[in-house]
């Protein structure tokens, strides 16, 4: 596998497409006409590629895939502006890039209009339910209910003040969905438990997230979670007061060793490999993704150095296999 950063330079990225085209010309492509070479595969994410969030979980997942499969990745991160991560979506299709994952709902806009000028190029966009009507776009989702019902359960018995805090970013996409689960497990465990949610409005915003966590601490809460890159402010917060911590989307069990007690971790290889086949076999796109704990695209990792009672995480295990086989619900549509 090859790994590059992606350079923001447009002369320098005219300069390596020329190189490409002389090699070409001169018969030096390095590959014989029965060896196609390695799948190339772009990511544009919004914030750092170890983020230890939504950024990391692709990262992490297109590395899996290269663990069976010849690939070359490029990544361009940190494009939380919109136009930034457009310019950089197009600029990977235009140098023939052979999947393009637009890693952030709010690309959608931007590749919407994009793709039709590529139709030979496939583009992957998450988290979303919608390929907007394109046969070389597939989108991607998650069930994040699934995961934060099951840490709401655990969250719900291991809670002495009888109050869990929760940071959320935009109430939108697998973020809400997330918070929703993680709320309706601590309900069905114990109704009498107070579940306090605090949206922050951003998903970067790391002094925000601690001023939520040190409210929640306040309000007695000695049980948090929370969602996307912000979360090492609440996490900072949850060290310095000793207070338990459930993650999602990476395991963060390195944000904090003895409060993490789990973590939801996306495994999107499992869907880029069924995109990758999809690919060679030739269908670009068109269709919805969803990881799941059912297809093993979600993924509870506990953290062993936290000390959990060991007949709560069976009954978490047991949860977990309910939602995967489908006799317990998560409640949320």
């Amino acid at each position: 596998m090859f790994v590059r950063t992606r350079c923001k330079s447009r002369l320098a990225r005219l300069v390596a497409v020329a190189a490409v085209v002389l090699l070409v010309a001169a018969g030096c492509t390095g590959a014989d006409e029965e060896d196609a070479g390695p799948i190339r595969i772009a990511i544009v994410a919004p914030s750092a590629s170890n983020d230890l969030a939504f950024t990391q979980s692709m990262v992490d997942a297109v590395n899996a895939v290269g663990e069976g499969r010849e690939i070359e990745v490029a990544v361009t991160d940190g494009t939380f502006i919109v136009e930034e991560a457009a310019a950089a979506i197009r600029g990977y299709a235009e140098d023939g890039f052979d999947l393009v994952i637009a890693h952030g709902s709010q690309y959608g806009g931007p590749l919407g209009e994009i793709a039709p000028d590529f139709p030979d190029t496939s583009f992957a966009w998450g988290t979303a339910a919608d390929f907007m009507g394109h046969d070389n776009v597939f989108a991607y989702t998650v069930r994040s209910d699934e995961g934060g019902y099951v840490s709401g359960t655990v969250a719900a018995q291991i809670t002495e003040t009888g109050v869990i805090g929760v940071i959320g970013p935009i109430p939108v996409g697998d973020a809400k969905l997330y918070v929703d689960g993680f709320a309706a497990g601590v309900a069905a465990t114990d109704s009498s438990i107070t579940t306090n949610i605090v949206y922050t409005d951003s998903f970067s915003d790391v002094a925000l997230a601690a001023e939520a966590a040190e409210a929640h601490y306040s309000n007695n809460a000695d049980v948090l979670t929370g969602s996307a890159q912000m979360v090492v402010g609440a996490t900072g917060v949850a060290n310095e007061h000793g207070l338990a911590w459930f993650g999602t989307q990476a395991n963060q069990t390195a944000l904090g060793e003895s409060i993490v007690v789990a973590s939801q971790v996306y495994h999107w290889e499992v869907l880029l490999a069924d995109m990758i086949d999809k690919i060679d076999a030739g269908t670009l796109g068109g269709e919805v993704m969803i990881a799941t704990l059912a297809n093993g695209g979600i993924e509870i990792e506990f953290n062993d150095g936290y000390g959990l009672d060991a007949g709560i995480q069976e009954a978490a295990e047991a949860t977990i296999a309910g939602i995967a086989d489908g006799s317990i619900s998560t409640g949320i549509e």
